[in-house]
């Protein structure tokens, strides 16, 4: 089982790249030591991460890299990974295209040059968020409101997560043209164990640089 295990995640005092950990954690109940690493920290304890990047997870002292990989074992310890080999696999695939509309978003949060900047937040909000926004809804829709399967996985939450930022980002009013994506988000905030950890979440900061 896994909360027969030690565990410590290492990560910045954002969501992020480890959000949907710390819902996998939430959603089962599991303890988990939430290591929020100061900005000024980050250059010492950078020299001491597997490859130089965040999120890592200690399971019982023992250091683990790349934050899908992370909660994908995680998923698969506590149930959440669908039904079949089938359902895991569509779980995989919606996972890693979320990652892609996230690196999106993400290079226009990055961009140093303000006139660069605002031309890819440009294409990323008038393309690349209605194409995959549009094919993500369709999926929720037909699927009667989970992203795989007929109950929650991994998938549903990794949604959640970033439907959450898009909506900090762009406003409240960015789901309204995507009732079941916003459905979806609003079903996984709704679980018990995830609500009280969103109540109890420490506030937002950025990411460092």
């Amino acid at each position: 089982m896994a909360n027969n295990h030690h565990y410590k995640l290492l990560y910045f005092d954002t969501a992020g790249r480890a959000e949907h950990i710390r819902y996998i954690f939430a959603y089962a109940g599991i303890e988990f030591e939430d290591f929020r690493i100061p900005k000024d920290k980050w250059p010492e304890i950078k020299k001491t991460t597997p490859f130089g990047k965040l999120p890592v997870l200690e399971i019982d002292g023992k250091p683990v890299a790349q934050s899908n990989a992370i909660a994908r074992h995680l998923a698969k310890q506590v149930g959440l990974t669908g039904q079949s080999e089938w359902e895991a696999l569509q779980c995989d695939v919606l996972v890693d295209t979320l990652g892609d509309l996230q690196d999106s978003v993400m290079k226009a949060v990055k961009e140093p040059d303000p006139i660069k900047r605002e031309e890819i937040k440009a294409r990323v909000t008038k393309e690349e968020l209605p194409f995959y926004l549009s094919k993500f809804e369709k999926i929720v829709k037909d699927n009667g409101g989970f992203s795989v399967g007929s109950d929650i996985t991994w998938s549903d939450l990794v949604f959640a997560v970033l439907l959450d930022q898009f909506e900090n980002m762009y406003g409240k009013t960015a789901l309204n043209s995507y009732p079941a994506l916003k459905g979806l988000k609003e079903r996984v905030h709704s679980i018990p164990s995830i609500k009280a950890y969103l109540e109890k979440r420490p506030p937002r900061s950025p990411l460092p640089k």
